[in-house]
């Protein structure tokens, strides 16, 4: 009888130290433990990121073991993301990793952060089938990426400046919501109009994937400025948290189907942090079945950063043979599809 593939999965290309465990490609513990010291600086402050990876990797990694019932002796390979991500952060991670596979005597596998929110799809079943076109929303991208196989990507839209989740803690920051915004963004736009207040919908004429996120942005800035200098009450506030995220969302809709329609899919899917938004898995659900095309979308717990999705990737590169050398090294900016296989 073969003998299982077990992979450790390790996650910290940002505030989230997470270690998760997969033998034969299920999931057998995914432990994510998020940093709330960053809540009042109103975002990441990467030397306090790393210091807390570093607090946190041992024990982390010890409890999604003892989660998995899983002891080191029987890990086939260790996973890691290599980048993108926040230099310090990957670096912690990834230096863990690597040495925790050399001591153990089996391979290590370096992760792009974005083709493994991308896998967050595949972590349990049902999954898309080939091709399909990915949406991906965080914090730091906003794009658009056909698979037509396993590791073939081609990223045809991405956004230019702002990446959408950027833009939902900008607004929050403005409006006072404190940080992460994008939750509490969502919570109130339940409670608001999402017709009160017209903010543009931005559509590049020579980029018909691309996004820019920046003027809807200045558009809310502008706006607070004209219309509520002496503060605003609740009711407003869930209007503008409406009606802004209904302007990010519909673009974000739209050229998801347009993209599924120009490449002749029936297969989308949608990951990272802001694919968990309720208001953009509702407008996505009705405009895909509206369109015929099957949604794919993670569970919440996978959609924002996890090890689980490392885990995923990790699992199927290793039944590839494709393992990084020990001289691996984090890429802050690292590109979709660049890292080393072998």
């Amino acid at each position: 009888m073969d003998k299982p593939v077990v992979i450790l999965g390790i996650e910290t290309s940002c505030d989230e130290t997470s270690a998760a465990v997969m033998r034969d490609g299920r999931l057998l513990s995914n432990v994510v433990s998020s940093q709330f010291v960053h809540e009042q600086y109103g975002g990441v402050v990467p030397e306090l990121a790393s210091r807390a990876h570093q607090k946190l990797m041992i024990p982390i990694v010890e409890e999604a073991l003892a989660k998995a019932n899983v002891s080191q002796k029987d890990l086939s390979a260790v996973a890691g993301v290599i980048g993108p991500g926040l230099m310090g952060s990957l670096l912690v991670g990834l230096n863990f990793g690597k040495s925790y596979a050399y001591g153990l005597g089996i391979p290590f596998i370096g992760v792009n952060h974005m083709e493994a929110h991308i896998y967050s799809n595949f972590i349990e079943e049902p999954w898309p089938s080939f091709p399909f076109v990915c949406l991906t929303v965080s914090g730091g991208h906003t794009q658009l990426v056909v698979m037509r196989e396993d590791f073939q990507y081609e990223t045809i839209g991405q956004t230019r400046d702002d990446a959408a989740g950027e833009a939902f803690d900008k607004v929050a920051k403005m409006l006072d919501l404190g940080y992460p915004g994008g939750p509490k963004v969502d919570a109130l736009a339940k409670e608001g109009n999402a017709e009160a207040v017209s903010f543009p919908r931005s559509f590049l004429d020579d980029d018909p994937f691309g996004f820019s996120f920046s003027g809807i942005k200045t558009s809310v800035l502008y706006y607070l400025r004209d219309n509520h200098r002496a503060g605003i009450s609740k009711a407003e506030l869930a209007d503008i948290c409406a009606s802004f995220q209904a302007s990010v969302v519909d673009v974000l809709v739209i050229k998801t189907i347009a993209a599924a329609e120009e490449y002749g899919v029936k297969d989308i899917a949608m990951a990272g942090g802001v694919s968990a938004n309720s208001g953009l898995r509702r407008a996505m659900s009705a405009a895909a079945s509206h369109a015929h095309l099957t949604l794919f979308v993670p569970k919440l717990e996978y959609c924002t950063d996890n090890a689980a999705m490392i885990s995923a990737v990790g699992y199927r590169k290793y039944l590839r043979k494709s393992f990084s050398p020990i001289s691996e090294s984090a890429v802050a900016g690292l590109e979709l599809g660049a890292q080393f296989t072998n």
